[in-house]
């Protein structure tokens, strides 16, 4: 088994590095300049009600066919809930994120394993990544890492598991299991500090923490297991 290699590039570090410092240029401002902040909300506001005047079919279909190309998923889960709760209720909401997200991680996988496959593995070693090569015991380990580890965005993590042929059903069921876990956390955090719901921030808050902390275990749970492994192996070879 050859896993996947994730490396940053220069290019990639100037861009996270620019984001950090525009953040802290932002939040410094509205720190500084209290009287700006009623402005922004008012701005904010704006933004949501042409979310809202769009129409859920146009922001679903969106969230189903941008993220394709490397839009983020994080643009649609922080706004979907301030912009579709009343409409759609939560639970609406929810469904209609999970059917997005199952549309956009099947039309990925697809792309990478059969339509768009020469173009995308070239797409991806220029991006600084390896193709997974993934023996079918190591199947679902690779796959659950791959979406549980900082590294390839979104759409390259599906770009990187349909070019390393794992099995659609496998690749569906933990992909969507993954992303949907995060999103449900973030819908709820980001809907309820818009509308200053302290329960249901806290429940968001909870649930997010949760899902890091699950996470965090099971990489570590695999990491001592690779090494566990590797000792029985190097005991074994002695």
């Amino acid at each position: 088994m050859e896993p996947f290699s994730p490396r940053l590039t220069r290019s990639q570090l100037w861009k996270i590095g620019l984001a950090v410092v525009l953040l802290a240029a932002a939040a410094l401002f509205f720190l500084l300049h209290g009287t700006h902040l009623q402005k922004a909300e008012e701005w904010f506001n704006q933004i949501m009600g042409r979310i809202s005047a769009a129409g859920p079919v146009a922001f679903f279909a969106a969230m189903a066919i941008l993220p394709a190309a490397g839009a983020p998923v994080l643009a649609f889960t922080l706004t979907v809930g301030p912009a579709f709760r009343a409409q759609l209720g939560l639970a609406g909401v929810l469904a209609a994120c999970a059917a997005s997200l199952l549309v956009n991680i099947s039309v990925t996988y697809w792309l990478a394993r059969c339509w768009l496959r020469p173009w995308l593995e070239k797409l991806v070693v220029r991006r600084g990544y390896k193709i997974p090569q993934v023996s079918r015991a190591d199947q679902f380990e690779i796959t659950l890492l791959l979406r549980i580890t900082p590294g390839p965005p979104f759409f390259l993590q599906n770009y990187l598991l349909g070019l390393a042929k794992i099995p659609f059903p496998l690749y569906l069921a933990i992909s969507e299991t993954v992303v949907m876990m995060h999103t449900t956390a973030l819908v709820i955090f980001s809907d309820a500090m818009v509308h200053g719901k302290g329960r249901q921030a806290v429940l968001g808050a909870s649930l997010l923490i949760a899902v890091l902390l699950g996470i965090h275990l099971t990489r570590r749970h695999y990491k001592m297991r690779k090494k566990v492994n590797e000792r029985a192996l190097l005991y074994g070879e002695r």
